[in-house]
């Protein structure tokens, strides 16, 4: 299945938030799903609209702390959100943000971003049910326990876990992330779990590992928690991208079965790209796209519930990597690729 919300478009720049996220994320790439006669004809087996649910402060609970989550739902809810994105500089000015060209209030971020976490909940029900979902948003793998980050305001990956499993739905979930950023939050949050294991392949220098090392480990920055699995990729090394993380999954290989895993499937690698801090890797189309059919055959081979996620992915091309990908998954799981064509 595909989940896709109609009535509420991925766009910052109604609150007056000017970083590169593109409408074109979520609608350009069901526009060219639904355009290929083929999918359009089987629409009603992988098309899904999101359901209209938020997510609420109990959810919340299951990951971050209660002050948090007070604050989020009380008079520093536009605080936080000013934090999470970094909308003021260290000068106190503002940065990638005009209230002045906001049409909707800042505070409306918060449901904005509950209903995308809902989806990603959904998303991941669905999968349980039929082996695979991709939920065209979600995927905020920066939160913290305590605050927001790097434009994540809840980590709606995590409380989609704690969910399932406090419901008795699943006991083990694995998390491969390949956003360009690494799974910091993701790591920090699930650090001693065994019942969560995590894989991340990202940049090997800037955000959010841009301090010096030595110190960022002594002020326990959680940042630098490692995943059970680190691949980290320097720009001299991106053309071994892929190799290195079919290593990654061989090793991912070697931990206990999950009941259920979620992708986070970043496109900010892209060389097409628009933000600034996820430039170092730059990998192209064709690369993309053979990254996403390695972790997708490697689980389909292990027959293992997948849930996606879109997480990064910024400017105009975002859709390109998307719907390359999606138009090979879903004919392939609807038989509509011959099963003696090689190149699929």
């Amino acid at each position: 299945m595909v989940i896709y919300s109609p009535d509420q478009p991925i766009s910052f720049k109604d609150f007056g938030i000017l970083i590169p996220i593109s409408n074109s994320k979520a609608d350009r790439t069901l526009q060219v799903l639904l355009e290929d006669p083929e999918l359009y004809r089987h629409r009603d087996k992988w098309y899904q609209e999101r359901e209209n649910k938020i997510l609420s402060s109990q959810h919340l609970l299951r990951v971050h702390s209660k002050e948090y989550i007070e604050r989020l739902f009380g008079n520093g809810v536009e605080g936080e959100i000013i934090q999470t994105f970094g909308l003021i500089d260290e000068e106190g000015k503002y940065h990638r943000y005009n209230p002045s060209k906001a049409v909707r209030p800042l505070s409306e971020v918060r449901d904005w971003v509950l209903k995308d976490a809902a989806g990603t909940l959904q998303c991941c029900r669905s999968a349980l049910g039929t082996g695979f979902c991709f939920n065209l948003g979600g995927g905020m793998h920066h939160a913290q326990r305590d605050r927001g980050n790097g434009f994540c305001l809840v980590h709606d990956i995590l409380i989609s876990i704690r969910t399932l499993q406090a419901e008795g739905q699943i006991q083990r979930a694995w998390v491969i992330d390949v956003d360009a950023h690494k799974g910091d939050g993701t790591a920090a949050l699930t650090v001693d779990d065994p019942s969560v294991i995590t894989l991340s392949i990202h940049m090997a220098k800037g955000w959010p590992l841009d301090g010096d090392l030595e110190v960022e480990l002594q002020n326990r920055d959680p940042s630098y928690i490692p995943s059970d699995i680190d691949i980290p990729v320097g720009a001299e090394e991106a053309r071994m991208y892929n190799t290195r993380l079919s290593r990654g999954l061989e090793e991912l290989d070697s931990y206990l079965r999950p009941d259920l895993v979620l992708v986070v499937d970043g496109v900010d690698p892209y060389e097409k790209d628009e933000l600034a801090s996820a430039d170092l890797l730059n990998l192209s189309l064709e690369e993309l796209i053979e990254r996403d059919q390695l972790v997708y055959r490697f689980l389909e081979e292990r027959k293992l519930p997948v849930a996606y996620v879109t997480a990064g992915g910024y400017g105009a091309f975002s859709w390109e990597v998307y719907s390359s990908f999606l138009l090979w998954v879903l004919k392939k799981r609807l038989g509509l690729i011959p099963l003696l064509k090689r190149e699929d």
